[in-house]
Protein backbone atom coordinates (compact mmCIF):
# COMPACT_ATOMS: atom_id res chain seq x y z
CA UNK A 1 0.00 0.00 0.00
CA UNK A 2 2.86 2.39 0.78
CA UNK A 3 4.46 1.74 -2.62
CA UNK A 4 1.15 2.47 -4.31
CA UNK A 5 0.76 5.82 -2.53
CA UNK A 6 4.40 6.75 -3.24
CA UNK A 7 3.93 5.83 -6.92
CA UNK A 8 0.73 7.81 -7.10
CA UNK A 9 2.43 10.88 -5.60
CA UNK A 10 5.45 10.62 -7.91
CA UNK A 11 3.21 10.07 -10.92
CA UNK A 12 1.11 13.10 -10.03
CA UNK A 13 4.17 15.31 -9.67
CA UNK A 14 5.71 14.06 -12.94
CA UNK A 15 2.40 14.50 -14.74
CA UNK A 16 2.06 18.07 -13.49
CA UNK A 17 5.62 18.87 -14.59
CA UNK A 18 5.01 17.35 -18.02
CA UNK A 19 1.86 19.41 -18.56
CA UNK A 20 3.58 22.61 -17.40
CA UNK A 21 6.55 22.03 -19.69
CA UNK A 22 4.25 21.15 -22.57
CA UNK A 23 2.37 24.45 -22.22
CA UNK A 24 5.64 26.39 -22.05
CA UNK A 25 6.89 24.59 -25.13
CA UNK A 26 3.71 25.31 -27.05
CA UNK A 27 3.92 28.98 -26.10
CA UNK A 28 7.53 29.21 -27.25
CA UNK A 29 6.73 27.51 -30.55
CA UNK A 30 3.78 29.82 -31.20
CA UNK A 31 5.88 32.88 -30.39
CA UNK A 32 8.64 31.70 -32.75
CA UNK A 33 6.13 31.08 -35.53
CA UNK A 34 4.61 34.54 -35.12
CA UNK A 35 8.04 36.20 -35.22
CA UNK A 36 8.94 34.23 -38.36
CA UNK A 37 5.68 35.23 -40.05
CA UNK A 38 6.24 38.90 -39.19
CA UNK A 39 9.78 38.83 -40.60
CA UNK A 40 8.62 37.03 -43.74
CA UNK A 41 5.78 39.51 -44.27
CA UNK A 42 8.16 42.44 -43.84
CA UNK A 43 10.61 40.92 -46.34
CA UNK A 44 7.86 40.28 -48.88
CA UNK A 45 6.50 43.82 -48.46
CA UNK A 46 10.00 45.25 -48.94
CA UNK A 47 10.54 43.14 -52.03
CA UNK A 48 7.19 44.12 -53.55
CA UNK A 49 7.79 47.80 -52.82
CA UNK A 50 11.19 47.65 -54.50
CA UNK A 51 9.74 45.92 -57.56
CA UNK A 52 6.89 48.43 -57.74
CA UNK A 53 9.35 51.36 -57.82
CA UNK A 54 11.37 49.76 -60.60
CA UNK A 55 14.38 49.29 -58.36
CA UNK A 56 16.45 46.13 -58.51
CA UNK A 57 15.19 43.35 -56.28
CA UNK A 58 16.81 42.96 -52.84
CA UNK A 59 19.70 40.57 -52.47
CA UNK A 60 18.84 36.92 -52.67
CA UNK A 61 15.91 37.46 -55.04
CA UNK A 62 15.90 35.53 -58.29
CA UNK A 63 16.07 37.57 -61.49
CA UNK A 64 12.88 37.69 -63.57
CA UNK A 65 12.94 35.32 -66.55
CA UNK A 66 11.93 36.73 -69.93
CA UNK A 67 9.78 34.60 -72.20
CA UNK A 68 10.75 33.89 -75.80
Amino acid sequence: MEKFIAGLAVGSVLGALWVANSNKTRTLVRRGQEEFKERLDAYIDEKLAALGKGEPAPEGAEPAKKGK
